[in-house]
């Protein structure tokens, strides 16, 4: 069954991101209980295959915008970028070398390249945008109008 959202639901919706449709194969996959059973592509062409975790919340006249990014370096492994009113946040993690042991090796750590698509709401300020990194959190404001005019229906008048 199918439900519209209603007023409320609709006012405090945020932009959804652009995502691929293996994102959204991935994501139904995570989904279901299928255990630790790893999507069957994951770690084809994709580092991980484990995209990194956003929030977004408006604070005050600001979007901020939050991902998780631990064990890279902010300035050398981060690039933040905004292009036709998206947001684009990707990082790099190598891989250190670590001794193998007489029983094996054993990691579950994510290494590789990671991508994050977010657009913005209408009227985001893109001039003035910050970002900065603290205890593993990449965190990136930039001012939006407070509320953006709803859609307003015209009345056509008969002459």
């Amino acid at each position: 069954m199918t439900t519209q959202p209603n007023d409320s639901e609709e006012q405090h919706a945020s932009v959804p991101a652009r995502r691929s449709p293996r994102d959204i194969a991935e994501q139904l996959w995570d989904a279901f209980p299928f255990g630790d059973m790893p999507w069957p592509l994951r770690e084809v062409g994709r580092g991980g295959g484990v995209p990194m975790r956003v929030e977004e919340f408006r604070d005050g006249g600001e979007l901020v915008v939050r991902a998780e990014l631990p064990g890279v370096d902010p300035e050398k492994d981060v690039d933040v970028t905004v292009d036709e009113g998206v947001l684009t946040i990707s990082a790099h993690r190598e891989e250190r070398t670590e001794e193998k042991q007489a029983r094996g090796f054993r990691s579950e750590f994510r290494y590789g390249r990671f991508e994050r698509q977010i657009r913005l709401p209408k009227g985001a300020g893109t001039d003035d945008i910050s970002a900065s990194y603290r205890d593993g959190v990449l965190e990136v404001r930039l001012p939006v109008p407070e509320e953006v005019p709803p859609a307003r229906k015209i009345t056509i008048q008969r002459s």
